[in-house]
């Protein structure tokens, strides 16, 4: 079979992500392995959707046409939501932005895949847990047991910090400063670095779990591990948390109809923050948001519990039973001056 030689859709492919994604913007490899995945189901659709193999797939056949079929196939056939549709739409847009420079010859069809829009979607409500049912899961892990207090450490730890779900992986003891002030360093998007504070009840529970293990504080391999010895990974996460929420609603009920998964302790934590009177932009700096309009989304949950708070705490006897207090012009300037 003669060799196949690559086209000029081939060459800029494999300049985006062996040079572009890498090396030129720095992508972190969860970006890149995310994009990589983007345009594995963008050629498999297209190799079926035209009748070729994908090593014939050239400029002209990412059409925008064919780009909105690819993207009605995600949400129609595999049951993507408009999320994830727009999150492969954003890898598609990458390429475009990148081949308009090193191949300009297709700068008209980049522009046009450039104006394929992003879908709207239902914006979801930000989800949360309340105070006894963070109790409930943090209480949840067996202490007798040393997965038990390694559970509880990692729930600790996600809490605290709010970590995302790679963060928290990737956490090693010498990337921790149990020493005043007390303070983890995390590897978030893109390779951004932060520092989070740390709880003395969270430091003392990472301090415990290395010395039950006999690990130095000045080790490099990652703190939180399984049964084996290996790092745990975010399906193992996914399970623990499951597991202990399964635990906890035995105690607290309303815990039985929550997803509970390694983001939404991540809003706990933002919602937390915000309750306690912290300010949008340590928060912000805390989570690790690029921008603070990230960070905005939790002000409408923070408003709307303590709107439920006020009208849980109206006299029965109120002459407007059915208007909620805070639109009395004394709360509303309360309720101004609190945003």
């Amino acid at each position: 079979m003669p060799d196949i030689q690559p086209n000029a859709f081939g060459r800029a492919l494999r300049g985006f992500f062996s040079n572009s994604l890498p090396h030129v913007r720095g992508l972190s490899r969860n970006t890149l392995l995310g994009y990589r995945d983007s345009f594995k189901l963008l050629l498999r659709f297209l190799e079926q959707h035209l009748g070729r193999p994908a090593a014939a797939i050239d400029f002209p056949d990412l059409s925008p046409q064919n780009l909105l079929a690819f993207l009605e196939h995600l949400e129609t056939e595999r049951g993507n939501c408009v999320a994830t549709r727009n999150a492969r739409l954003v890898a598609a847009h990458a390429f475009a932005r990148y081949a308009t420079s090193s191949h300009p010859e297709h700068f008209e069809l980049c522009q046009q895949i450039l104006a394929v829009p992003f879908k709207r979607g239902d914006e979801r409500i930000v989800g949360y847990l309340e105070t006894d049912e963070l109790r409930a899961l943090l209480q949840a892990p067996d202490l007798a047991t040393a997965p038990g207090r390694r559970d509880r450490t990692l729930l600790l730890a996600m809490f605290n910090t709010g970590a995302r779900v790679q963060e928290i992986l990737d956490l090693r003891p010498c990337d921790i400063q149990f020493e005043r002030p007390t303070q983890a360093l995390l590897r978030g998007k893109g390779g951004k670095q932060r520092l989070c504070p740390l709880w003395p009840d969270t430091v003392r529970a990472l301090r415990g779990l290395l010395r039950e293990r006999g690990v130095p504080l000045t080790d490099e391999s990652p703190v939180f591990r399984n049964r084996r010895g290996e790092p745990l990974t975010r399906f193992g996460i996914r399970y623990l948390l499951a597991k202990h929420a399964r635990t906890a609603s035995l105690s607290v009920a309303t815990l039985a109809s929550k997803r509970v998964h390694p983001h939404l302790l991540r809003h706990t934590t933002a919602t937390s923050l915000l309750q306690s009177g912290v300010d949008l932009v340590t928060i912000s700096h805390w989570l690790g948001h690029a921008s603070i309009e990230s960070t905005n989304r939790y002000v409408a949950v923070n408003l709307a519990t303590k709107r439920a708070a006020i009208e849980k705490a109206q006299p029965t006897a109120c002459a407007n039973a059915g208007v909620a207090s805070w639109r009395s012009d004394e709360s509303v300037l309360a309720w101004l001056e609190a945003l």
